[in-house]
């Protein structure tokens, strides 16, 4: 498995180019920007991408979803709950910062517990709402793409239409922190970070009794 992050736009938001170095098969996590970016570095690191996949519906996920998928003419996956942020611009914020932006409904809604299969790379999905009403992580061994849900030393914003703390909290203690310790977490923007990382510093975490 190679993995490799791209941060884009005004946002910074990464987007994640996960690819099987055998089969040449990928995916394309969250290009949220800077579409001719995107697609200049994954024709040249030689894979073809099978799918674009969404954590979560906001415009600095999904502001080249739109190109990318046009071009590579893939499938949208994403996460139950989401299918009206890429509706509406309203929703998704793009509208709140004057330049709107749709996106196609999702080809593929994921599943708890589902598996994508890219190559002989499998992700589980693992639904996290709280950040969005449907958003999602995808784990595969000790990698976990967290989107907006879990960052180093914080968590997603929960000020957004669709958005409850609680809801936010809640995901990442039943559904992220009993991960293995050791899991790599790669956030929405900024550094990685790891489970045991924000088990024990993570403000917003720290007194739960997984620490």
């Amino acid at each position: 498995m190679k993995l490799e992050i791209l941060a884009l736009g005004i946002y910074q938001t990464n987007c994640y180019l996960l690819y099987d170095e055998e089969s040449k098969e990928g995916a394309i996590i969250d290009p949220g920007d800077e579409a001719e970016r995107i697609i200049d570095r994954v024709d040249n690191l030689g894979f073809t991408p099978q799918m674009i996949l969404l954590t979560h519906g906001h415009i600095d996920h999904i502001g080249a979803v739109n190109d990318v998928k046009a071009h590579y003419d893939i499938p949208i996956f994403a996460g139950k709950g989401e299918e009206k942020l890429l509706a509406s611009a309203a929703d998704n914020m793009s509208a709140a910062f004057g330049s709107p932006v749709t996106c196609p409904p999702p080809d593929k809604i994921l599943a708890e517990g589902e598996e994508v299969n890219i190559g002989s790379i499998k992700l589980t999905v693992i639904p996290t709402p709280g950040h969005s009403p449907g958003g999602v992580c995808f784990y595969s061994g000790k990698i976990l793409i967290c989107g907006d849900t879990l960052f180093y030393g914080s968590v997603g914003r929960t000020d957004f239409p669709g958005c409850s703390h609680e809801k936010l909290i809640s995901s990442i203690i039943e559904k992220l922190l009993v991960l293995p310790n050791d899991t790599v977490c790669y956030p929405g923007h900024g550094p990685a970070t790891t489970i045991g990382q924000e088990k024990a510093n993570n403000p917003f975490l720290t007194g739960s009794h997984f620490v």
